[in-house]
């Protein structure tokens, strides 16, 4: 007959199971019919389980922590609607190529859709947005049951890691009791009962390929490489062997990772979100052959100059044959390791002698340098807007910083406020759906890995995930959190939908909130700060420092006067690169 000590087996098998597979960390959100696994987890003397009530902000949690760590994290819930609230995250591991290992429990087969409390169809839930799911068998006691459970552990972790990696979702139906009977002896870390071992290679092209591409590559005079947000942090290296030897200009997105580090003679270009808004650069300077990593970078402008100039040879390079290209410009994609394909392409390159265009490069840098400039004086003599909120803030960070970005405008101003740093800076972003929910959570469950971080947010980012701070306050987590409040969507106001009315913009777009966030810091017990103008910011940071735990630093702006000198801004780089276009001073 089935008892609790079979169901204790069945669970620490699964539960041993994961950690074989790679596993330390799971974030767990109470409830009744998830027990058995909860239980489990919390005895495993290898695994470390974080509490978060809030399953969206629980989702999000793990979300961030798989980011920083590179390895999978477990989610657990109860039945119901709790399984639901992990969606957005689980959406935004999917396009960030996140692996997460989801665990929903459920009721049994037989209380499915006859009206039993607290029971939804939670059959594939989550539909394309998983890359593997499994509908787990009720712990019977079976023979071989055990094995099983345990082999279906090891597969999760290897869906959720193989390129592209992503979210599991695994469904636990349990019958009561729900409260299983744990040993010491049933968890096996050290002389584990039954293994199964997974390895997962990088995908390669053969040489041949390469010394054909590289011949292809012989009548390209004006090439130019893009590395879009992306996480291998070896790619670097690899990147400025193949942009030296083709005397390429390499757009770098800022979460790309290569804007920090290097020096003036890098081919890493920073300044392009700005200079792109010139029609007569991007008329007149135009590449003939673009290869890219990554994800598509975030600046429009430069997507806008991908399509005006429609270049006669677009390589896309992935790891996975899920190739991230909006333009359908393409004319190439390859599946391969990055770092694989610089070096064997470089190592082609050479083979046949490729001899770069003079100069192509040199334009590209003495645009930037002008750039460059134009930005450095319009931050140091204009009056308190956001862009010297961020500018400030990335010159005030520490070496070996963590800096977790929000969407909407943050990011953005990032792009361009963010030129090339000499000083180590790590940059995070959920840049796969790019959705303001669920910001303040992930950037905490960073926190919990890579220290110390700094959070840039906007206030309706902010107002999205306020129950994410329930966790800090519980971990007393170490965590600066900017939050630029200007009462409102402050990126509306440069769209087509600022043209509307006042107060049709203000009701539909603008949506002020007038959060009092210094009572926000007092219910959450975070030391809190105020900003009104650079001195008052530069005094916050500076405090900030000195204080351990949840800090929040309000920066007020105007959204009007934030437009206008963004526009401003970029006025001013137009005109001084066109200037020294005009008198061939590029």
């Amino acid at each position: 007959m089935f008892n609790q000590t079979d169901l204790g087996g069945y669970t620490a098998s699964f539960v041993d199971g994961l950690y074989q597979a790679g596993v330390h960390k799971v974030v767990i959100s109470p409830g009744s019919r998830s027990t058995p696994l909860a239980i489990t987890f919390h005895a495993h003397p290898q695994i470390e389980t974080w509490i978060n009530v809030d399953e969206r902000s629980a989702a999000f949690f793990a979300l961030g922590m798989a980011k920083a760590l590179h390895e999978p994290v477990v989610l657990l819930c109860s039945s119901g609607t709790a399984a639901a609230n992990y969606f957005p995250a689980i959406i935004e591991a999917r396009y960030s190529r996140v692996p997460l290992i989801v665990l929903t429990a459920d009721r049994p087969h037989e209380l499915r859709e006859v009206g039993a409390p607290q029971t939804i169809d939670q059959i594939k839930l989550y539909g394309n947005h998983v890359k593997h799911y499994q509908d787990m068998p009720i712990p019977d006691g079976s023979p071989g049951l055990n094995h099983f459970v345990k082999a279906s552990a090891i597969r999760a972790c290897g869906a959720a890691i193989d390129a592209p990696s992503g979210p599991v979702h695994l469904n636990f139906p349990f019958r009561e009791p729900l409260v299983p009977e744990m040993k010491p002896e049933l968890f096996h870390t050290e002389s584990p009962a039954f293994t199964q071992s997974l390895t997962l290679g990088s995908p390669a092209v053969d040489e041949v390929v390469y010394t054909e591409w590289a011949l292809l590559w012989k009548n390209v005079e004006r090439p130019l490489i893009c590395v879009g947000p992306q996480t291998n942090s070896n790619l670097r290296p690899y990147i400025l062997e193949l942009a030296n030897l083709l005397n390429a200009p390499v757009i770098a997105d800022p979460l790309s990772g290569l804007r920090i580090g290097g020096d003036e003679a890098s081919p890493i270009i920073s300044g392009y979100d700005a200079f792109l808004r010139s029609d007569r650069f991007t008329t007149s300077v135009q590449p003939d052959a673009v290869i890219r990593f990554g994800a598509m970078p975030v600046s429009k402008p430069f997507l806008k100059y991908l399509e005006k100039c429609a270049p006669k040879h677009y390589w896309v390079i992935d790891e996975a044959a899920v190739f991230r290209e909006p333009t359908h410009l393409a004319t190439r994609f390859v599946k391969s390791n990055a770092s694989l394909f610089c070096k064997s392409l470089a190592k082609a390159l050479e083979k046949v002698g490729y001899r770069p265009t003079p100069d192509w490069l040199g334009l590209w840098q003495r645009i930037d340098k002008v750039t460059a400039s134009e930005i450095h004086h319009f931050v140091e003599d204009s009056p308190w807007f956001e862009g010297q909120v961020v500018a400030h803030l990335l010159k005030q960070l520490d070496d070996h910083a963590v800096l977790f970005v929000g969407n909407s405008m943050p990011i953005r101003d990032v792009d361009t406020f963010l030129l090339k740093r000499k000083t180590p800076l790590a940059l995070y972003a959920n840049r796969g759906a790019n959705g303001i929910d669920g910001v303040v959570s992930t950037a905490l469950g960073v926190s919990t890995v890579r220290k110390p971080v700094t959070l840039l947010i906007g206030d309706l980012s902010f107002f999205h995930d306020m129950n994410g701070l329930m966790v800090a306050k519980r971990y007393a987590l170490d965590i600066t959190i900017v939050v630029i409040n200007n009462n409102g969507g402050g990126i509306f106001s440069f769209l087509s939908q600022a043209e509307e009315k006042k107060e049709t913009f203000e009701t539909l777009f603008g949506t002020p909130l007038d959060i009092d966030i210094e009572a926000v810091a007092r219910l959450y017990g975070a030391n809190y700060s105020k900003a009104v103008d650079l001195p008052s910011f530069t005094k916050a940071l500076d405090e900030g420092k000195t204080v351990k735990g949840l800090k929040i630093i309000e920066a007020v702006t105007v959204r009007k006067e934030n437009a206008a000198l963004h526009r401003d801004l970029w006025s001013r780089v137009v005109r001084a690169v066109d200037h020294a276009m005009e008198r061939n001073l590029i």
